[in-house]
Formats: structure tokens, C-alpha cells, sequence
């Protein structure tokens, strides 16, 4: 057991605790409040005139899965031989020694949510992690956390301009994707079929063939059932209603990845009532589709009603992360929700509210201490628990 004692602690759903206390046991928080009794015999750590956060959550990213440093040896992120790849999953490529991975605790992230990159329409699943550790199995937080599917620019451009197949267009995209859910259904149909027939077969009677085993089809049975959402990479505000209009033609669960240019359509996608995790912001403009990216599209996407979150896309050291929410804040959000942005927001998002996202009693003990208020451009993280534990930060 341990107790982090004295510290200004900053948190999305409990506000600002001036003298505060947090207790830890068995890597989860045990209580949080000013006047926690601590057991005899805690060890415990003073912070006093620190600011103690819960860890950042970057919601979209490819971290593990694309090594810069070793060139074609490393990029492991897009299986771009086929334009549909459901079967793919990210985990198989994880390399928990990528050289970038060592930035994450120092901007004071604690969970990632990666996995495959946008080169195919159907891209694979994601999953969400702790950068803690050397076996990506003993990291998991959530596996899969989503299936990655792509529109716009990247699947037309790698298959239909690069490889002379569909998709060339827009419309290939969606009608691969489409064409691709549909089939899905009519593989619930047979497995709904075999189970029936099971039940009346007779008593010594032949029992029926079962379908064909499809582990890509068997995931997307589970975003036809709604088990885990779509992960939707799409810039452009044509992209963003055509994979709304996809997601409500099929019933599924959708986060809108990236949302680029969301501010022109804020008040529909509030409508329709689907988050978006915003970003890469801090980058060049590396095609046309990413021409009006910008932090105000953050704000204006939260002042229409859009769940919001922020994210890097590994293509922002995560060392800077925490100027994702500070640059939002100077195009006018509060300091409150740009923390949600980067805290309950994406933790909501995954499905891992439970766990992460604010150090309430119960959760994970993911504990990030500041030398001064996180948004502060000058403030430094001095120490991150993960799981109740200290991790060195390494260089």
C-alpha cells in the first residue's frame, strides 16, 4: 500500500483538491480526498506544491507499429496487398521496443489506443495499451478496442492510382465497405442457419456442416452486433457523412478519426451524435485532404456537442502531447474541457471509463505528478504510476 500525500490534485469529475491524498493498494485507487486516514506502515509520497493528474489518454495512434528508425524494416502498420483486411490484427505487429514509445510517459500519457494505419479500406483491429512493459499481451487494456476503416484519400490513392484495383474513388471505398458489411450479415444468416438445424436434428441422424470458420468475418460480426465500434478515418467533410450514413445503414458503433474538416458540419455530426478524436494538428499539411486542419475545429466541434478528444497520430513526438490541449485552449476552449479532452473523453470513447480517464476510487492508480499545472507550458512530469507503480522515465 502507498499513499500520495500533500498534492494539488487536478481531476476531470472531482475538480481541484487542494491538499490532497490519494491511497493505493493492489494498483488500484483505495480513496481519494483530503481527510484519508493512512494505515500504519504505508509508504508514503510527499508532492507538496505539485499538481497530481490522471494519465493522458491519446485515443488515436500507431505507436509500436511503425519504426521510422529502421525504415521498410519497421513498418508494420498497413497490409496494403488487399484493399479489405479485416482478418488483421494490430497486435501482431506491436513491438514494444519501438524507439518512440519511450516518449509516452514523459507528456504524461498512460494509455494508447493503436493499431493499423489507413492504407485499406478495412484496415484491422486496434487495441488499447499501458506503454508499460515488453510483452504486448501483458499490456493490454482492451483487445480489440475497434476495427480501423478508411475513406478518402489514403485506400484510393494506395489500390486504385498505385495498384490499378478498387478503389479509385470515393464511391469504390464505400461500396467495398459496404459490400464487405453485407456480406458479414449473410455470414450471421448461416451461422444462424447451422445453429437452428442443430436443434432439430434427430437422435442419431447426421448432424449438419457447419460454415466455414472466417476469423475476418468473425469481427465483423462483432461490429454488426455492436460489440466493438468502427474506427473511421475520414479528413474531408464528405467522407465524415459518408461513413455516418454507413454507420446508420448497418446500426454500428462509430468514432470519427481525425474529423479534419468537422467544423463545417459540427452541428450535423452533433446530431447524429458521434465523437470525433481530433488530430494531427501539429503537423504540415502533408496532403489536400488535411489542407483546413487546425485546433479551432476542436473547439468548434465542442461547442456544437461532439464528444471530443485529442489525439497524435504518431506523427507528434508524445513528449509534446500536452500542447494538444493547451493549443485548444488559446483558440478558446475552457482549461476543464480541454482536461476532459485528453482524460474521460477518449476514455469514454474506448470503453475504458471504468478503468481510466480520472482517479476515482476503484480505477487504475495511473498517476501522473507535475512540477506545475499540466496546461503551464514550463511544467514537467517528475513521476508516473502506472498501475500503482513508479516507471522510470527513461531518455
Amino acid at each position: 500500500m502507498k499513499a500520495i500525500i500533500n498534492g494539488t490534485i487536478l481531476d476531470p469529475n472531482l475538480g481541484l483538491i487542494k491538499q490532497g491524498k490519494i491511497l493505493i493498494d493492489q494498483g488500484k485507487i483505495l480513496e481519494i480526498g483530503t481527510d484519508i486516514a493512512i494505515p500504519e506502515g504505508t509508504e508514503t509520497i510527499d508532492v507538496k506544491s505539485k499538481y497530481v493528474c490522471p494519465g493522458f489518454i491519446d485515443a488515436h495512434t500507431h505507436q509500436g507499429l511503425f519504426d521510422g528508425s529502421i525504415g521498410w524494416a519497421g513498418a508494420d502498420g498497413n497490409e496494403m496487398t488487399t484493399p479489405v483486411t479485416p482478418i488483421i490484427r494490430g497486435i501482431d505487429s506491436f513491438n514494444p521496443h519501438e524507439p518512440s514509445l519511450k516518449d509516452v510517459l514523459k507528456g504524461g500519457v498512460t494509455t494508447i489506443n493503436t493499431g493499423p494505419g489507413s492504407g485499406n479500406v478495412i484496415s484491422g483491429t486496434n487495441f488499447s495499451i499501458k506503454p508499460v512493459g515488453t510483452i504486448v499481451d501483458e499490456m493490454l487494456v482492451l483487445n480489440p478496442s475497434g476495427l480501423k476503416v478508411a475513406l478518402g484519400e489514403n485506400p484510393k490513392r494506395i489500390h486504385g492510382q498505385m495498384n490499378k484495383r478498387m478503389p479509385m474513388t470515393r464511391m469504390g471505398v464505400a461500396a467495398l465497405l459496404r459490400e464487405t458489411l453485407n456480406k458479414a450479415k449473410d455470414y450471421i444468416k448461416e451461422l444462424e442457419h447451422y445453429n437452428e438445424s442443430l436443434k432439430k436434428v434427430e437422435e442419431g441422424k447426421p448432424q449438419p456442416k457447419p460454415p466455414k470458420k472466417d476469423l475476418g468475418m468473425e469481427i465483423l460480426v462483432k461490429v454488426l452486433e455492436r460489440e466493438i465500434p468502427l474506427h473511421a478515418h475520414a479528413h474531408r467533410a464528405d467522407d465524415i457523412t459518408t461513413i455516418i450514413r454507413i454507420a446508420e445503414e448497418f446500426n454500428l458503433r462509430l468514432v470519427l478519426i481525425h474529423c479534419t474538416e468537422g467544423h463545417k458540419i459540427a452541428d450535423y455530426i452533433a446530431k447524429k451524435g458521434y465523437p470525433a478524436v481530433v488530430g494531427p494538428t501539429l503537423i504540415w499539411v502533408s496532403k489536400p485532404e488535411t489542407r483546413e486542419r487546425g485546433f479551432k475545429t476542436a473547439v468548434i466541434l465542442h461547442n456544437a456537442g461532439v464528444k471530443v478528444s485529442l489525439q497524435t497520430d504518431s506523427l507528434t513526438p508524445m513528449n509534446y502531447f500536452p500542447l494538444l490541449p493547451m493549443a485548444v485552449i488559446k483558440e478558446g476552449m475552457s482549461r476543464e474541457d480541454a482536461f476532459r479532452c485528453v482524460t474521460m473523453n477518449p476514455a469514454e470513447m474506448l470503453g475504458l471509463e471504468h478503468r481510466v480517464g480520472s482517479l476515482e476510487k476503484g480505477k487504475d492508480a495511473d498517476i501522473v505528478i507535475w512540477s506545475g499545472h499540466p496546461f503551464e507550458f514550463y511544467s514537467k512530469v517528475e513521476k508516473v504510476f502506472v498501475n500503482g507503480e513508479e516507471v522510470k522515465l527513461t531518455d
